[in-house]
């Protein structure tokens, strides 16, 4: 059983967050490999437990620092790692990056299943397991929170609008994870220092059969700027009697009643 996971580099959440030329600023000193990215990883490892001779491969689109995900997803457990970077990827959206992902999981060969996570924490779009989906032609199985599979058979269970549904479909499939949909293992020493000698293959767009062209971003983002700072508390007194007045008018200016 071959399993792809698909991971990303991102900037950890509690860094200083900025803009620049419509780019999100990125360092390789605050990056992490996304959090629900994590429990993909996990999901991909535990299928492949399940199955005789499987092969998890780690993939990710991105610059140079964005092979530190890839390595994360080695330590806990993944066989080999593919790495898209090329210049031309600089500032990719979702559409884009969907399409250099896609052209990485067909170099690949035959896969039985491509695993992610349900969102990258960076932009929160929670749509690029859906585009890969459409973009291999596989059936799409999205924000699970357990997933299991049996005779060439995917099942998840995922909670939607108060409801548990069960989904299966057959493999290939693509598959997306929540936060709760298992408990990423910690790698020990001696997983650490495995992962060195795990093979990480770098590849550009022209590896591919990709043309700058083929990932030209179909959204650009034309301003950004910081979130205003909170209001501090409004302080409503009784003094005159009124307190009851004022509160109301203050809720009503707010638009909260």
């Amino acid at each position: 059983m071959r399993i792809v996971v698909c991971v990303k580099h991102v900037p950890e959440l509690e860094s200083a967050r900025a803009f620049s030329e419509g780019r999100v600023v990125r360092s390789t000193e605050d990056g992490t490999l996304n959090e629900v990215d994590e429990n993909a990883v996990e999901a991909a490892l535990t299928l492949g437990e399940g199955a005789s001779e499987a092969e998890v491969i780690a993939v990710t689109v991105g610059p140079a620092s964005a092979v530190d995900a890839v390595r994360r997803a080695l330590q806990m457990g993944a066989d080999r790692g593919l790495h898209v970077i090329d210049d031309a990827l600089a500032g990719a959206d979702y559409a884009a990056t969907t399409t250099a992902l896609a052209a990485a999981v067909r170099s690949i060969g035959e896969v039985d299943a491509v695993v992610t996570g349900m969102a990258a924490l960076d932009g929160l779009g929670a749509v690029v397991p859906s585009l890969l989906a459409a973009e291999l032609g596989l059936p799409q199985l999205t924000v699970a929170h357990e997933v299991s599979s049996a005779d060439g058979v995917v099942t998840i269970e995922r909670d939607v609008a108060g409801a548990t549904e069960t989904w299966r479909a057959p493999l290939p499939a693509v598959i997306s994870v929540t936060d709760v949909a298992n408990s990423p293992r910690l790698p020990k020493m001696k997983e650490i220092l495995a992962a060195r000698s795990k093979e990480v293959a770098t590849v550009s767009l022209a590896d591919l059969s990709l043309e700058p062209a083929d990932v030209a971003s179909r959204t650009q983002v034309l301003e950004a700027s910081r979130r205003p700072d909170r209001a501090g508390p409004q302080l409503v007194t009784d003094d005159d009697g009124q307190g009851g007045r004022k509160l109301a008018d203050y809720l009503i200016s707010e638009g909260l009643i």
